[in-house]
């Protein structure tokens, strides 16, 4: 969504985005294609009571146009659609129309602090606003940020969660398996949906320069009852052009992981880590970068799909790594701008992933029953000079599955050998 703005020189400001999305899928051979078109987007209006003292709201909406029926199901697996879903509120998807009071919050701001308390967004590596739908993620509780010099320090309390393509806002526990729950570690349908316990989460953040060339990114995330994430992101400018960053995730359990019933568990593991290497490398044609991602074997990297995308150097648009223990990542990326014309540019960004995964029939180490597969991404924004509010958007993604594959279509319905369009028309204001 657009970027949040306040007029210092009015005591209100209006603000907000249209948004009208195109999305299809094309699936392997027999097995249903979907296509979907949505408007809506979002109407803000944040009013300063005081010099330092601001409230705000904002409204979302998620029109479905009707192209096609969601509710009717692929009649070989009898599965639904996985991404067109998502536009729409998909626990309701016989409902054509979604609002959502996303943004309520009173925000004081003194010197280097800020301090909300509301409905909000933010922006972690585990809970984001993951805006590649129509409506983000967004939560509720208390943030507090402090900036100075080249310090960044975060704070936050959460006690509920509105999770993206959903229409209301849950408790913490609520809000887990409101996606799709894959397997649990017996190769069962998991049951955790309804039955997670936990009341609030704790988030802390610090960045902050070590050195002339080198930064530290640290976030802590504990998940009451659930599990604990701490993510270590160090950075290092080599040279001007060349940049080296690691990454460490590492998960524990915390209290029963959700449930005392095994069966109903979230978090049914002792702790699970991720290591990170990437380099990026900026020249004249544009900027290329290398990721590598290494799942540990020890445990699967759990992180409730409803909180936002995975923000890992493997990380591509529409697909995870969340779910899988014992995994490699490897991802190329090239973002680069062509001036098509003197009122038209084009930002690109092209990515090509290669993902090995444990075997589809291991629930212990890979929970959605995912195949190795060959991901490729090119994502185009359209930078029009004398429409400077209106930026379209067009996403083009093939995934290949790799190796020896069981013939049977759950492991490629929606997942692999099968391509995938989005084309966006975003307008803020």
């Amino acid at each position: 969504m657009a970027q949040d703005s306040v007029d210092t020189k009015k005591m209100g400001t209006l603000s907000g985005q249209w948004r009208t999305y195109y999305m299809m899928t094309s699936n392997k051979g027999e097995l249903k294609d979907f296509n979907a078109l949505a408007t809506g987007g979002k109407l803000k209006y944040q009013y300063k009571l005081l010099k330092n003292l601001e409230i705000g709201a904002a409204v979302y909406n998620a029109t479905n146009l009707g192209l096609q029926d969601l509710t009717i199901p692929d009649v070989t697996t009898n599965k639904l659609s996985r991404y067109e879903e998502g536009l729409f509120d998909r626990l309701d998807l016989e409902n054509d129309a979604v609002f959502l009071l996303g943004e309520l919050h009173v925000k004081y701001r003194v010197k280097n602090h800020t301090f909300t308390l509301g409905r909000m967004k933010v922006n972690s590596p585990l809970i984001n606003p993951e805006d590649g739908r129509m409506i983000p993620t967004l939560v509720q509780g208390f943030w507090y940020d402090h900036k100075i010099n080249n310090t960044i320090m975060q704070l936050g309390f959460l006690n509920e969660i509105a999770p993206r393509s959903t229409g209301k806002f849950y408790g913490i526990g609520e809000s887990i398996g409101t996606y799709p729950e894959g397997r649990n570690v017996y190769g069962n349908t998991a049951l955790y949906s309804n039955n997670t316990a936990s009341d609030y989460i704790l988030l802390a953040n610090v960045d902050f320069e070590i050195a002339d060339n080198l930064t530290v990114n640290v976030w802590n995330q504990y998940v009451e009852n659930i599990f604990n994430s701490f993510y270590l992101k160090p950075s290092y400018k080599i040279t001007k052009s060349v940049q080296l960053e690691g990454e460490w995730l590492h998960q524990n359990k915390v209290g029963n992981g959700g449930s005392n019933i095994d069966s109903f568990r979230y978090f049914n593991q002792n702790s699970a880590d991720v290591l990170g290497l990437k380099i990026s490398y900026k020249i004249k044609a544009g900027l290329v970068s290398l990721g590598y991602d290494r799942i540990l074997p020890h445990g699967q990297f759990i992180a409730p799909r409803e909180w936002g995308r995975e923000d890992l150097f493997s990380f591509q648009k529409r697909e995870r790594s969340e779910g899988t223990a014992d995994n490699h990542a490897l991802v190329v990326n090239y973002k680069k701008d062509f001036l098509i014309h003197k009122d038209l540019n084009l930002n690109t960004i092209l990515s090509m992933g290669k993902y090995w995964k444990p075997d589809v029939d291991n629930a212990i180490l890979n929970k959605y029953a995912m195949p190795n597969y060959t991901h490729v991404n090119l994502d185009i924004f359209f930078d029009i000079k004398k429409l400077k509010r209106f930026r379209p958007e067009l996403l083009l993604t093939a995934k290949i599955g790799n190796g020896d594959i069981p013939d049977n279509p759950n492991f490629y319905f929606n997942k692999v050998d099968m391509f995938h369009l989005d084309f966006v028309l975003n307008y803020n204001f």
